[in-house]
């Protein structure tokens, strides 16, 4: 039966006045922290260092760059053009001859249509070497998951084996890819996510300390090698400013603010971003051995209409003078992507495995498994998809 909208409208308006209430109290409470945001701003390099100073601890962001550069929190890129033409003139000079690489990945996860347990993870690549005379490459690996692989402690089979499998894949192929072209200077990785994985810290000990090591072989490697890779974060809820100023001006908790709603409300044109600022997280970075403190991020402002994105580097390229030629080429990218990162959009485009290829997935192992005389067997409802299909 399909969905009844007219259902659905009825349960909204018996339910509206629970969600104005909500509105209204994180209204209230976002206004505190913007009125807490502009203070900051406004204050003295010397005047902030001293109100950071009355504080212990892990504060959640720490600033790394004089506020002087910066007016009312923005540092301005200062970048417009009369045309598309000039945009793009503005982006070959900045990106010819400098090489762009980007991992993505895609999965299907072991289901009930098949009696035997497997999954198939597929990561892709794009390199582009932005020459006049052209020259990219795209390319996929896949690793098929055994039910052995799949097994979780508890006997269960989870999809978080196979989540834990592709992100492996996917630092492997940057760091290698780092280790491949050690001391390019005109070379950027792009990581399509954060640099810090807080998103582990709700997991057992185990799979925490697998991502936590996962991106530390990356940031090490990145380190070791003087190969620049950012973390891009499209759509953040990351609260370290919230956190921070929340401790610096005693404001109340506030789970429905993120960074992101404070820093849109700067004032930022197109390429614009924040000062730079580190890292200070109270829990996953407590695991990242030296590079606890070694991260910072700033808040890129990417398209008209959206929030400004969350831009991870690791600090030794901040300590190299490299950061502004950094987010240059980093808003050259977005600029050829249309809002997004070309780099990492074609990788997307590369790795992703769409319902059709999971189709021909279970039919390659249902003719394989017939070879090999494993019994296997396909669900009904699998087998009238196939037919039909």
């Amino acid at each position: 039966m399909p969905l009844q909208s007219s259902r659905i409208f009825e349960l909204l308006n018996e339910k509206r006045a629970q969600f104005s209430l909500f509105n209204q109290q994180a209204g209230d409470i976002l206004k505190q922290y913007w009125k807490a945001m502009d203070a900051f701003v406004n204050l003295s390099d010397t005047g902030r260092e001293a109100l950071i100073r009355q504080h212990s601890g892990k504060l959640g962001a720490r600033p790394l760059e004089s506020m002087n550069k910066a007016k009312q929190g923005v540092v301005s890129a200062g970048l417009q053009w009369k045309n598309r033409e000039e945009s793009h003139r503005w982006v070959r000079d900045r990106l010819e001859g400098v090489t762009t690489f980007a991992v993505d990945g895609s999965q299907i996860y072991p289901g009930k249509d098949l009696s035997l347990p497997i999954a198939l993870v597929q990561i892709g690549w794009f390199e582009n070497h932005h020459q006049a005379e052209g020259g990219y490459t795209k390319d996929v690996q896949m690793d098929v998951m055994p039910p052995d692989e799949l097994r979780t402690e508890g006997g269960d089979f989870a999809d978080r084996q196979v989540n834990m499998r592709r992100y492996r894949m996917e630092i492997d192929r940057l760091v290698d890819y780092i280790e491949a072209h050690s001391q390019a200077e005109r070379c950027l990785l792009f990581f399509d996510g954060s640099l810090v994985a807080t998103f582990a810290q709700r997991f057992d000990d185990e799979a925490r300390k697998f991502y936590v090591d996962c991106l530390l072989r990356l940031l090490r490697a990145s380190e070791a090698h003087r190969v620049p890779v950012v973390g891009y974060i499209d759509t953040t809820y990351a609260d370290d400013l919230t956190v921070m100023l929340r401790q610096l001006y005693d404001l109340p908790d506030a789970s429905m603010v993120h960074d992101a709603q404070l820093v849109n409300r700067l004032q930022m044109a197109w390429g614009d971003r924040t000062p730079l600022f580190q890292c200070d997280r109270a829990d996953i970075l407590s695991a990242y051995a030296e590079h606890q403190d070694r991260i910072g991020f700033v808040y890129l402002k990417t398209t008209r209409d959206h929030y400004p994105v969350r831009v991870e580097f690791p600090l030794w390229v901040v300590e190299a003078g490299r950061l502004d030629e950094i987010l240059d080429w980093i808003r050259a990218e977005v600029i050829i992507g249309g809002g997004y990162p070309y780099a990492i959009e074609t990788a997307d485009q590369t790795a992703v495995l769409q319902a059709g290829d999971r189709q021909m997935f279970f039919r390659i192992v249902q003719e394989w498994a017939s070879r090999e005389s494993l019994g296997l067997r396909l669900s009904r409802k699998m087998v009238s998809k196939m037919r039909r299909r």
